[in-house]
């Protein structure tokens, strides 16, 4: 619920203050993880509300890019992300056991006070005053301010629709995988903890590649529609691989394949921020940051249900014993298929792929009349469909038409 919210009111008041705020709410549980474990979890809980950074910076990102380069400024930011996920696990693991837990907490901690001062001090406002409805502390009326009336709006869009449910088809699965990956490496491939540490970062370093190098060709020869279904192609053939996979080996190649289907996040996110206003940027990000919250707290349930249902306990799946014999009966199974959750997620995938072709064509190759604000007057003076201009360039156009007239 929050991230659309927040997303449609820094349309309304600018992405500098919001995106200051959810950095700040995503920052302080940290110092907590050694004062109190009650703290921290009441602080985290509340935390979660306001911790929708993606989509404010996603927001600022298609404010401050043209339309032709905004899938390769979006990848460039999930690398990033991917990026930190492969360095700061290993470089806590190494800190922790050269100082101590508290020197890591410590140490993250005045990292992410610098990153706050960062924002404060050298981040500038991207969205413009003229798009942006108020400033604070005007006078605004409550349908500017109004982030429901922005949901009804863009929800109108049969585009942003169909890329929603593909979001939350191809994301449902990737949830739950992330959340048993670690226990399904050990049991499954015999992984030990080293063996899952690398694997992590041979998946990270992938993705890097994949959402920076690969991502911009991709979108180049195939454009965005057919780049979010290669994507999903690869995702689904991860998912089919993950669910035969027997041997270790196997898993490393499903690893491999995995990193190349991070490419469809960016260019969903792209596509979506192609159908939006300027000033609606905001709440189309934070549509699909709110669709991947509700995939994080549904996917590891779903998962852990069709485990159950299969009888699959990855905690008991390596015993051998005879007092755990009974737990075994019913893995019969697991000889063709070792992991079921993963090729109903395969099944959820490819019913994304179907939804997805089904994206109009003019929504990936021909944009919007207004996007980015230094093309504003180019594209507004060039249309001849008075209807496609937004509202605001209509004020600054009528003096004009009137001397003309």
């Amino acid at each position: 619920m929050s991230a659309p919210l927040l997303g449609a009111l820094s349309d309304v008041w600018g992405r500098k203050s919001f995106l200051l705020l959810t950095v700040f709410f995503t920052c302080i549980p940290i110092p907590l993880m050694r004062v109190s474990p009650w703290w921290f979890f009441a602080v985290l809980s509340l935390s979660g509300v306001f911790a929708v950074t993606f989509s404010i910076v996603f927001a600022y990102v298609a404010d401050i890019t043209d339309e032709s380069d905004r899938s390769s400024a979006y990848g460039l930011v999930s690398a990033t992300f991917a990026a930190s996920l492969i360095t700061s696990p290993a470089l806590g693991a190494y800190l922790g056991s050269q100082y101590s837990d508290n020197f890591v907490v410590f140490l993250a901690t005045a990292i992410a006070l610098c990153d706050v001062l960062f924002i404060l001090v050298a981040v500038p406002e991207s969205l413009p005053e003229k798009i942006r409805p108020a400033l604070w502390g005007s006078a605004i009326t409550w349908e500017q301010a109004d982030p429901f009336m922005s949901l009804r709006k863009v929800g109108a869009d049969q585009t942003v629709l169909i890329l929603c449910v593909t979001i939350f088809l191809s994301y449902l699965p990737e949830a739950g995988q992330y959340s048993c990956m670690f226990l399904y490496l050990k049991s499954r491939g015999g992984f030990s903890a080293e063996e899952v540490a690398a694997y992590i970062a041979l998946i990270g370093v992938l993705s890097v590649f994949a959402q920076t190098l690969l991502l911009g060709f991709l979108m180049k020869t195939l454009g965005n529609k057919r780049t979010i279904m290669f994507g999903l192609w690869f995702q689904l053939a991860e998912l089919a691989w993950y669910g035969f996979a027997s041997q270790d080996w196997m898993l490393w190649g499903a690893g491999m394949i995995a990193a190349m289907c991070s490419v469809t996040y960016p260019s969903v996110s792209a596509l979506i921020s192609k159908n939006a206003e300027p000033d609606q940027q905001g709440v189309v990000q934070g549509m699909v940051t709110g669709i991947r919250g509700l995939c994080n707290g549904l996917g590891p349930a779903l998962f852990g249900f069709i485990f159950y249902i299969f009888h699959v306990d990855l905690d008991e799946v390596e015993s051998s014993s005879v007092e755990n014999e009974h737990l075994h009966k019913p893995l019969s199974y697991a000889a063709i298929i070792p992991g079921p959750p993963f090729l109903f997620g395969a099944c959820l995938v490819l019913v994304s792929l179907l939804v997805v072709y089904f994206v109009p064509v003019h929504a990936d190759s021909t944009p919007l009349p207004v996007h980015s604000p230094k093309h504003q007057r180019s594209d507004v003076e060039d249309s001849s469909d008075v209807t496609m201009i937004s509202d605001y360039e209509m004020v600054e156009k009528e003096p004009l038409m009137l001397i003309q007239s």
